[in-house]
């Protein structure tokens, strides 16, 4: 029993001394810590004072380069200033120059245009007087064509049947063609075959120019029709066509081997 009793005692102040040493041990590191973190903190302090001090240095420094740039930019300005205005001394007198130049081209271009427009009416002065010449051509083309009109006269053709006006000659042909009651197509037949005359055919059978006769075949939807012995002026009539049309050929020139006429069909 003895025994156990100094045992116990013992181990209880073990125990302690190794709880003061561990606190100790914490508390000092904490202390290291604080120490170690308190010299790191001023160091950041001290940088950034020393950062700070050279950039108020630097800003120093410009500020002195700016005062002294602007002081040099303000002597460059006023150079150019200068120069500007030599070059605009030398521009208003190129535009001056430009604009005498092209004055005098206007000028020059004005000119041109007047004898240009003189010549223009000059050429319709005689336009004018080409129209007035061309008018009493009219005139007298109008005259000739009513003299013809008066000429021309309506006669019964060979079937019996009153024909139109009838053109004597190639002038009178013209008139009625101009008139445009009927179709007109004017031919020279020669004594050498048939010969096509629109949608019918001709043949030159005899001439007689003492007599002023003649003799020939009209060909016409399969069909011949011979005018035997007519004389100058007299229409031939013959019905063709798929309607029995009317038409007629009308010889107003009579030669040894050749006769010459028109033919006259409806519109």
């Amino acid at each position: 029993m003895p025994d156990n009793v100094e045992i116990h005692p013992v181990q209880k102040s073990n125990t302690g001394a190794i709880v003061a040493a561990v606190v100790f041990a914490i508390l000092l590191a904490v202390a290291l810590w604080l120490v170690a973190d308190l010299r790191g903190r001023v160091s950041t302090l001290e940088s950034s004072l020393n950062k700070q001090t050279e950039e108020t240095k630097a800003i120093a420094d410009k500020l002195h380069m700016t005062d002294r740039n602007v002081a040099a930019g303000m002597e460059a300005l006023g150079s150019k200033v200068g120069m500007t205005q030599e070059e605009l001394a030398k521009r208003t007198a190129d535009l001056k120059a430009q604009q005498e130049r092209s004055a005098a081209r206007l000028a020059a271009e004005q000119q041109a245009t007047n004898k240009q427009v003189a010549s223009v009416s000059s050429d319709v002065s005689g336009v004018k007087t080409e129209l007035g010449g061309a008018k009493t051509d009219i005139a007298t083309t109008r005259t000739d064509l009513d003299a013809t009109k008066k000429q021309l006269q309506s006669v019964m053709g060979d079937l019996n049947v009153h024909s139109g006006l009838i053109a004597k000659n190639h002038d009178e042909l013209e008139y009625l063609k101009h008139k445009g009651d009927r179709n007109y197509f004017e031919f020279t037949l020669k004594k050498k075959g048939r010969q096509p005359v629109s949608t019918i055919s001709l043949e030159l059978k005899k001439s007689d120019p003492k007599r002023s006769r003649f003799t020939l075949d009209v060909y016409a939807d399969d069909h011949t029709i011979e005018k035997k012995e007519r004389t100058l002026g007299e229409p031939l009539q013959f019905y063709t066509g798929r309607d029995r049309q009317l038409y007629e050929v009308v010889i107003f020139n009579v030669g040894k081997e050749e006769i010459s006429g028109y033919l006259a069909t409806p519109k």
